[in-house]
């Protein structure tokens, strides 16, 4: 039977410099995918910098929704806007940067229930 999510019970992954909020994963039912939506708050003068990280055992898709931005690896930063959708291969490090007036909205699809990362779950 399909299951549907509601935006208030995606999970709060508590991770630096976004807010990201897993909607699907395996930790919700999905055998196969995990669904986050992502915010990067707008850049301070001072704030925290993000890191570089990569999932060693998947794919990334990240499909810009709202607000402008870079895509950063350690080669090169692209620029991204509403409607681009970036496929970052396993084992690239990357991270996304924020470079508007304003949230930068991603959705983020793992072709995996779990992505194999280091990340630390913060259940709402």
């Amino acid at each position: 039977m399909a299951l549907i999510f509601s935006a208030e019970d995606a999970t709060e992954l508590g991770l630096p410099g976004r807010i990201s909020r897993e909607i699907v994963s395996g930790a919700r039912g999905s055998r196969a995918v995990t669904l986050r939506r992502v915010e990067i708050p707008v850049e301070r003068d001072g704030g925290p910098g993000r890191a570089h990280h990569s999932h060693p055992d998947c794919e990334e898709c990240i499909h810009v929704l709202s607000g402008t931005g870079l895509f950063c690896t350690e080669d090169e930063e692209r620029p991204l806007q509403p409607g681009d959708t970036v496929l970052v291969p396993p084992g690239e490090r990357h991270h996304t940067r924020n470079t508007g007036r304003e949230p930068l909205e991603l959705l983020c699809f793992f072709p995996v229930a779990e992505p194999g990362t280091a990340e630390r779950r913060v259940r709402r």
